[in-house]
Parts: C-alpha cells; structure tokens; sequence
C-alpha cells in the first residue's frame, strides 16, 4: 500500500515528536496544495489541533476542534480505513479524548490505531523502533507552544499589504 507522504509525515510529528502543530501545517498544506474536497484531512487536522490546545490547557479550544473532528471524521470512516487507520478504535480514542477535555482533565499522549503495514512505514521513515515510536512523556517547550515561536512575518506583510489595498480602493 502505498499512503501519502504528507500524511506519514502527520503520523511521525503526531507520535514519535509529539509535534502536533507541525502536524497541522503538514496536512494543511497538502490538503490545500491538492484541492482535495471531503472532511477526510480538515478532520485530521483538527485533531491535531486539538491535542496541541488540550496539551496546552485551553480546554474550550480542544473541546472545540475534537467536536468538530468527530463529526468531520464519521463521514470519512472509509477513507481513514484507506489511509490504514482502525476505525472502531480511532472513534472509541476520540470519544476518551472528547471526555477527558470536557472533564478538563490533564492531557496525556495518545496512540492512533494503525494498520500493521502503515505502522512498518512510519517506523521506517521516522527510523525507530516500535518501543520508541510512540508515547514519550519529554516533550520540549518549544514544541508546546510553538505557535509563539514562529516566523509570522511574511502573513503580517501579506495582511499589512491587503489593508493598504483595500485604502486605496475605498
């Protein structure tokens, strides 16, 4: 089976670096760059999001994207099983989340269902072992709020660039 690079990308931030805004950027781009239609990558985005919000204590914005995510992703549990992911166990993992958030209880790492033949090709790409694929408790700060430390400058430019279009057409 052969899966998408950005979407074996998403799996090695989401597991092996808990790197859940790279995720978001990874998938976006894709998502974008390929105009794909459906709920099928906005879901898998939003998840992400969400584990990057809970890990950071905003329980509204995690409560937020993990609704969103579930109801995005019930429509597309044909499309997870192509992309090799288990879906019983993918939706019972969102619903522990969805309570977890909602109980505002402390973010814990968790571990999407994967196929036996998409695990082997995460494995490889991210060049561990199973034992150290998932689940570390050591996360850097830089990752958890890396949304502070990014290079913003070029949206702040396009935005300052289309407020001054917009003057000069008023």
């Amino acid at each position: 089976m052969t899966y998408p690079k950005p979407w074996i990308q998403y799996l090695v931030h989401f597991h092996r670096d808990q790197d859940y805004f790279e995720c978001h950027e990874v998938l976006e781009e894709h998502w974008k760059d390929e105009g794909m239609k459906g709920d099928l990558w906005p879901g898998l985005i939003q998840l992400a999001v969400a584990q990057y919000h809970h890990r950071r204590g905003n329980y509204n914005g995690a409560r937020r994207m993990i609704l969103s995510c579930k109801v995005k992703l019930q429509k597309e549990e044909s499309a997870l099983k192509e992309l090799g992911i288990e879906a019983e166990p993918f939706f019972e993992l969102l619903d522990r989340i969805t309570q977890k958030v909602e109980q505002q209880q402390p973010f814990e790492s968790i571990a999407l269902s994967l196929s036996t033949d998409l695990m082997r090709v995460c494995l490889v790409k991210a060049g561990v072992t199973e034992e150290e694929w998932s689940l570390s408790t050591v996360v850097d700060e830089n990752i958890v709020n890396k949304h502070f430390l990014r290079d913003r400058s070029t949206v702040i430019d396009e935005r300052n660039r289309q407020k001054l279009m917009k003057n000069r057409n008023l």
